[in-house]
């Protein structure tokens, strides 16, 4: 059985490929050993790169830090070009960490501009222009305006609120106030807490001598 198989594969060897069964298998042999040196040298670097590219891809993030109020201008050096900082961006005031979303907030990414700023104006009308880029949002329509809440229960649900933007109070408005208050402290006509009323009496008072004695001279 065994010897009419073997005649049987040398006759199909013959007919196929015109070499005799030494010389195909001769062939063959070199052919495997070409195939196994060449996967070697290639095969091997390429096993060797996956997996060190694997691992810095899904390297663990660390977790969130909590700045708490920071200024416009200290969340800008979190714009991701610092890349042993977290990647922030603020909706409404409120600050997150996108640090997971990097290949869409950081550098090179399509969303790149909104990182490190207030960018609920820019959200609101999907808009990518520099004037934009800010947390004022006044002035918008209804429309803009639910479109921002979507973005912002979007931020909400998936990612870690780190901070606020500290609010400025213009520096008029504060010495208003001020000079107001000392305004309201100090009524014109009160002197040393009486009524206005007997203040005048009292002038009237240190006044009356003085024409009484004109008369008797």
């Amino acid at each position: 059985m065994d010897l009419q198989l073997w005649q049987t594969l040398k006759e199909a060897i013959l007919a196929y490929t015109g070499m005799s069964p030494a010389s195909f298998f001769t062939v063959l042999s070199l052919f495997l050993a070409v195939y196994y040196v060449f996967s070697g040298l290639f095969g091997s670097h390429g096993a060797h790169q996956r997996p060190r590219g694997y691992q810095e891809q899904m390297q663990p993030l660390p977790p969130p830090v909590q700045l708490g109020e920071v200024t416009e201008e200290e969340l800008k050096q979190y714009d991701g070009s610092d890349p042993n900082k977290p990647l922030l961006m603020a909706i409404k005031g409120q600050i997150y960490d996108v640090s997971q979303s990097r290949m869409f907030y950081g550098p090179g990414g399509p969303y790149a501009l909104f990182a490190g700023k207030d960018a609920s104006r820019a959200l609101a009308k999907m808009s990518f222009e520099e004037k934009d880029l800010t947390g004022d949002i006044s002035g918008l329509g209804p429309f803009e305006l639910d479109a921002l809440q979507d973005w912002e229960y979007k931020f909400m649900s998936k990612y870690v609120k780190v901070g606020t933007i500290k609010q400025h109070i213009p520096v008029a408005e504060e010495d208003s106030s001020a000079s107001e208050l000392a305004q309201d402290s100090h009524k014109p006509g009160e002197e040393d807490g009486l009524p206005s009323g007997a203040a005048s009496t009292s002038h009237k008072n240190e006044e009356a001598p003085s024409v009484v004695g004109a008369k008797v001279e």
